[in-house]
């Protein structure tokens, strides 16, 4: 899933503020990785009967499932967007981020964060080089070329309902169906072992209290 979020929606992390989405797949990224080494340590614990190699597995393995609990996206897509349209778009120094909404647009044949209406609030736009010219962005035109955004005709420009945002969201929802659900299920298989883990554990512990009360 970390992969996933990373790989394909790379062309759009830059507009999240503070990364939230490429910090969330960096997390479950880190997190499969510690699953699979945790798991090995696991298998060599039971065939062991190791104690204490087997209550660092439950250790991390907590902590892992905790981790991956925290790493779900948040709502802050919606404000970031609209944050970045209006304060950070077109300004010195902030090139990826601009490209990840130019490409954002094109991609959804959209404008703006909930409307291109949004635009008309941007710095980009009200700026003095293009005060009183440009209306939105390039990337918002259904032809893009340049100097495009200069005229806001339905014709020109994607006006569409919801603006990014609702095409956006349900672009993400439709993907992260299948991959939730089996996220759920990995996280089950998870559960299950912590709890088998910990039962596993107190039977070894109490052989061993009952052995040495035997002495």
């Amino acid at each position: 899933m970390g992969l996933w979020t990373l790989l394909e929606k790379s062309s759009y992390i830059a507009f999240l503020a503070n990364s939230t989405l490429s910090v969330s797949a960096y997390i479950l990224i880190f997190a499969g990785s510690v699953v699979m080494v945790t798991g090995f340590l696991g298998c060599c614990s039971l065939i062991r009967e190791h104690k204490t190699c087997l209550s660092i597995y439950l250790a991390i393995l907590i902590s892992v499932y905790t981790a991956e609990l925290a790493a779900g996206i948040s709502e802050e897509l919606k404000e970031s967007l609209n944050e970045t349209i209006v304060h950070t778009y077109g300004q010195p120094g902030m090139t990826d981020i601009t490209y990840a909404i130019d490409h954002l647009q094109q991609d959804f044949r959209c404008c703006g964060s909930t409307s291109y209406e949004d635009w008309s609030y941007s710095l980009y736009i009200n700026t003095s080089e293009y005060s009183g010219h440009r209306k939105v962005p390039d990337s918002c035109c259904k032809t893009m070329t340049l100097t495009c955004g200069e005229r806001d005709h339905p014709s020109n420009i994607y006006k569409v309902e919801g603006g990014c945002i609702d095409i956006l969201e349900e672009f993400i929802q439709k993907h992260l169906l299948l991959i939730g659900a089996v996220s759920i299920g990995i996280a089950c298989f998870q559960l299950a072992g912590v709890m088998l883990s910990a039962c596993f554990l107190h039977i070894l512990y109490k052989e061993e209290k009952e052995a040495y009360n035997a002495i």
